[in-house]
């Protein structure tokens, strides 16, 4: 008897719905606004080096839960009924993960963890099932990820069983599993391995995917900085704290989507191995620049609750966004254009010679610097593309 769901579901090629980003992948997206606002909050309540390794685990397992379903729907017609339920099924699933993330590493931890592996697991199972009629190569991929996912499943319960002390080195092992297994290839014994080079995706479609997820988490970072403002009293420090975070995203967002987020899907569609480059650029650059954003969020808030109050943390906090986006987006235009962005690489130097002085400085400083590097990178790489372009046009 054949195996597998009867139904052709997979995105009907060359045409308009093979890019086509549906609203049952947006209503995905928005239980995301929830999980980075509880990442942000549980940041802030722990700056500290454990915090801060708690916090990676949480941020990589929400953007690898995000990011895996995003390549499921690249393959799959979400306008298609078994398709858009097992969406909803799985933003239930991410829904309950942010949820527990306050609670991750305490009360909540087998939440969390059995939210992550029933998303992965259920992923896995569905790609299996939904493919192994119509596309054999993708059903065997898939069926690799599955044979990789069960080990990776039992770290996460494991560690949900044990003491914080052991849970937090049982989940990393369990990510970093999962990670090594991506770019492996997920490599089984007598199965071979993923050929990410004979993928065929749909460039638009990933990109803007992605874009809308830079978006969301802009928007978040600028909830939570709102949100901290009209809970403090008015005073010039506040104004000129939230002014400056709300110049900083808009920095943020001209640096993407400016030029950065339009090239993507022609480099994608032009590339000889387009899976390779998608999954290089949005899979794995994209958690930095996503990464980024949030801490921003988590600077902002902390200039605004402690706007003279410096230290390490704060330092770290405040830096640390700004730093991680511009790494991101540099390597992001790296990978799509072949070429290093000067503006960029300008900014990341700003931002080290910031931190250099920041003994010398407060928090609102600190912020109030970052934000000028990152104004000062947009205005330069729009200016360079200008200039570049002037000879052009002559």
């Amino acid at each position: 008897m054949a195996f597998g769901l009867r139904p052709d579901v997979l995105r009907p090629a060359d045409t308009e719905r093979a890019q086509r980003v549906t609203y049952v992948e947006l209503f995905f997206d928005l239980v995301f606004v929830f999980g980075l606002n509880q990442l942000a909050a549980y940041l802030y309540e722990n700056q500290t080096p454990l915090g801060a390794l708690e916090g990676v685990i949480m941020v990589i397992a929400l953007w690898w839960a995000w990011v895996s379903t995003t390549w499921v729907t690249n393959w799959l017609d979400p306008v298609k009924l078994p398709v858009r339920v097992t969406v909803i099924g799985f933003t239930f699933l991410a829904f309950l993960m942010s949820a527990a993330i306050a609670e991750a590493f305490g009360d909540r931890a087998w939440t969390f963890a059995l939210a992550y592996i029933l998303l992965k697991l259920g992923r896995a199972v569905f790609m299996v099932w939904a493919t192994s009629r119509h596309s054999a190569d993708v059903s065997h991929d898939f069926g690799n990820v599955l044979i990789w996912a069960i080990p990776g499943s039992a770290l996460w319960i494991t560690g949900a069983l044990l003491p914080l002390p052991l849970q937090l080195p049982f989940w990393a092992a369990a990510l970093g599993l999962e990670l090594t297994g991506s770019i492996l290839g997920y490599p089984v014994p007598g199965r071979g391995r993923m050929e990410i080079g004979r993928w065929d995706v749909s460039g638009a479609h990933i990109a803007e995917r992605a874009a809308l997820f830079v978006l969301i988490a802009l928007g978040e970072g600028l909830l939570v900085t709102g949100f901290e403002f009209a809970s403090e009293e008015s005073s010039t420090e506040r104004v000129i704290a939230v002014v400056a975070a709300f110049v900083a995203a808009a920095a943020c967002w001209w640096i993407y989507f400016d030029h950065g987020e339009r090239i993507g899907s022609e480099a994608i569609e032009a590339a000889d191995t387009p899976g390779r480059m998608a999954r290089t650029a949005y899979s794995w650059v994209h958690l930095l620049i996503v990464a980024g954003i949030v801490l921003l969020g988590v600077g902002d808030k902390e200039v605004l609750g402690h706007p003279h109050e410096q230290s390490v943390a704060a330092v770290v906090t405040v830096l640390g966004g700004p730093m991680l986006f511009l790494v991101g987006t540099v390597l992001f235009r790296r990978v799509l254009e072949r070429r290093w962005i000067r503006a960029q690489l300008a900014g990341i130097a700003g931002v080290v010679i910031v931190a250099a002085f920041s003994p010398f400085l407060d928090p609102l400083s600190t912020g109030s610097l970052a934000t000028l590097v990152l104004v000062a990178t947009a205005a330069g790489e729009t200016v360079e593309r200008m200039a570049r372009r002037a000879p052009e046009g002559g």
